[in-house]
């Protein structure tokens, strides 16, 4: 019989202002959202105080919700280069708190969330947000997106996971 342990991942959806988090436990083929929510920096705080404030806010909801791993989507950016600077350095709190607890991390692309969650990387925000609703059995999408996007993450870093234990143990080799 298989272990039936659960897996906590944990789902970071980076962000300056906001940033979206969501815990995801798996047991079996049963995802449940644990908890979910956002950190929100004050905004007329300086950029050094606001990665201050996500890092202290991270670790307490590390210690509170006790996860097995960490995921957080690999970000893209076109034009908006201020923007991206800002959130690419939230981002990185987020890798140092992984690399700080020593904890397996994954960083899917935005099309491989859409991919994981809705079957289709080119689905749409409301698409995404109904099959977390429906796969997470919840009553409405959580508010605000940020969040409903952390626990798109933290599903997908399950499905990553899953499937590097299966190729890991296949002795490295894909599983036909």
């Amino acid at each position: 019989m298989a272990d039936r342990r659960s897996i906590r991942c944990l789902g970071i959806d980076p962000g300056i202002g906001r940033m979206g988090f969501g815990l995801v436990v798996q047991d079996g083929s049963t995802l449940t959202a644990v908890e979910y929510g956002c950190i929100e920096t004050p905004a007329g705080d300086l950029l050094p105080q606001r990665l201050l404030f996500l890092f202290s806010s991270l670790e307490e909801i590390y210690r509170r919700l006790s996860p097995d791993f960490l995921a957080v989507e690999r970000l893209y950016f076109g034009r908006n280069t201020t923007t991206a600077e800002a959130v690419w350095q939230a981002r990185g709190v987020v890798l140092l708190l992984a690399a700080q607890k020593g904890m397996e991390l994954f960083q899917p692309k935005p099309a491989e969330v859409k991919m994981a969650v809705a079957g289709n990387g080119n689905a749409t925000k409301s698409q995404v947000q109904r099959m977390v609703c429906e796969i997470l059995r919840l009553n409405a999408p959580p508010r605000p997106d940020d969040a409903a996007d952390a626990l798109a993450i933290a599903m997908t870093g399950l499905a990553m996971r899953a499937v590097q234990t299966r190729v890991n143990t296949a002795g490295g080799q894909a599983p036909c």
